[in-house]
């Protein structure tokens, strides 16, 4: 296939072609994280589950963390991609690679010192806290090659190389699998056999990737190169950080949303920590997308095309809205079998009641999001970071602001209530921006800031 087909072939086709395996390795990313719950849900029992569920609301973040980074360096390498100038594509590879392992381990390091005390802030329900804690700390040690893996994903896709984390995301996510089921029922480890598990696959996975990316990288002309360059790391962050902001948000805002959900106890929680987790798979889709649109823009933003990102863009909402009709389908129709799937023929009705109701009021919404995703994806790929960070403040804080003071009054429905007014008030603002036409400004003055 053509390396450049982004800037050449048909937009729909294009970006179509780009998003599949993005979608299909994102699912299989979900069904990784989400083996943990499933597995420990089944075996070990629902409150097992709820500690997972408890984690999962943090451990989230660092995930953003290492997408958002990740994306957001690649929009520098996907520019220079696009005008072909390989050589300073490579300098913004290895100076992303060097900057997000050191970040890391000071991360890593801070989550194990004060996993304990995070949860506690969360309202963690006593009962469960030594789970969830010993969950987290197997977690953190990991995460060194949680972010090398996402980051290289991400270095992937801005070169159009969208199949090859695929093929690492299927291997590791089978074989996470098996761990899982081998170290927490025939070895009876319990949560600790299930983030012994992850961390185990994910390593594993950061290794290949790391081999196979020198390789993809060698066949790319170029003289040497410094391995960091400062000027490039400022580029970097300057879209970096807005991308992990905005990755983020929607994990900060269950994690602020998680300690009110803790507070209606024990069977709440593994109800939402259930309905949660279908939440991200459905939520997969709509990411791909604004991924795809983001690498997109910043691809022919280099080759000097924005008309053709227009063209992108009415082709991303007309995928969005096919895949927002298709989850909305599956959740209206198939959500008794979902929840069971998590709590089994045991879960207590009000763990169920809580998870169903979720489930089914969101599955309405999700063209909300995905129209977020695709705006921001463009906004992100042309270096438009102003309004995108206000924009994605905002989903942030009416979600967190609904939750908090609503939530304890009129009851824990007010929780999943507040995330379609977010996303709807984020793509507001965020296509208001689109529609001034400045990104098409920023391209530029990107690459020469980051050179």
């Amino acid at each position: 296939m053509d390396k450049e087909y982004l800037i050449h072939q048909k937009p729909i086709k294009a970006l179509f072609i780009f998003v599949l395996p993005l979608i299909i390795g994102n699912l299989f990313q979900q069904f990784y994280n989400m083996a943990d719950s499933v597995i420990v849900g089944r075996f070990v029992g629902e409150s097992a589950l709820a500690a997972v569920g408890a984690s999962f609301s943090l451990t989230n973040v660092f995930i953003s963390i290492a997408i958002g980074g990740g994306v957001g360096a690649s929009v520098i390498t996907s520019r220079y991609f696009g005008s072909r100038d390989y050589g300073r594509m490579k300098q913004s590879v290895y100076t992303s690679l060097l900057i997000f392992l050191l970040l890391s381990l000071i991360l890593g390091g801070f989550g194990l010192s004060l996993s304990r005390q995070i949860l506690q802030l969360l309202n963690t329900p006593a009962t469960i806290l030594d789970m969830a804690t010993e969950y987290l700390n197997i977690y953190f040690l990991g995460l060194p090659f949680l972010f090398i893996y996402n980051v290289l994903s991400s270095m992937f896709n801005a070169l159009g190389r969208s199949r090859i984390p695929l093929y690492l995301l299927i291997f590791s996510s089978v074989f996470n699998v098996v761990l899982d089921i081998y170290m927490v029922n025939s070895l009876n480890m319990g949560v600790a056999g299930a983030a012994w598990a992850t961390l185990i696959a994910q390593g594993i996975s950061a290794v290949f990737s790391f081999i196979l990316f020198l390789k993809e990288l060698s066949t790319y002309p170029s003289k040497e190169t410094d391995i960091f360059n400062f000027s490039e790391l400022k580029g970097i962050a300057g879209i970096a950080l807005p991308s992990i902001l905005q990755q983020s948000t929607v994990s900060i805002g269950m994690m602020l949303v998680q300690s009110v959900v803790n507070s209606f106890g024990v069977e709440v929680l593994a109800g939402y920590s259930a309905a949660s987790r279908v939440e991200s798979i459905c939520i997969v889709p709509m990411a791909a997308m604004g991924n795809a649109m983001s690498t997109f823009t910043a691809q022919n933003l280099g080759a000097g095309s924005s008309k053709r990102v227009q063209k992108g863009y009415m082709s991303a909402i007309r995928l969005v809205a096919l895949f927002a009709l298709i989850i909305c389908f599956i959740l209206e129709i198939f959500y008794p079998a979902i929840m069971a799937l998590f709590l089994g023929a045991e879960g207590t009705v009000l763990a169920l009641q809580t998870g169903t109701g979720y489930l089914r009021f969101l599955g309405w919404f999700f063209a909300g999001i995905g129209l977020k995703m695709i705006t921001d994806g463009l906004l992100r790929g042309a270096g438009d970071m102003k309004m995108f960070t206000v924009a994605n403040l905002a989903n942030l804080g009416l979600r967190v602001l609904i939750a908090v003071l609503l939530a304890p009054r009129l009851g824990v429905a007010m929780v999943w209530y507040a995330v379609p007014i977010g996303w709807l008030a984020n793509f507001a603002i965020s296509y208001l921006e689109y529609r001034t036409g400045k990104w098409k400004n920023f391209g530029k003055e990107t690459v020469k800031t980051a050179g």
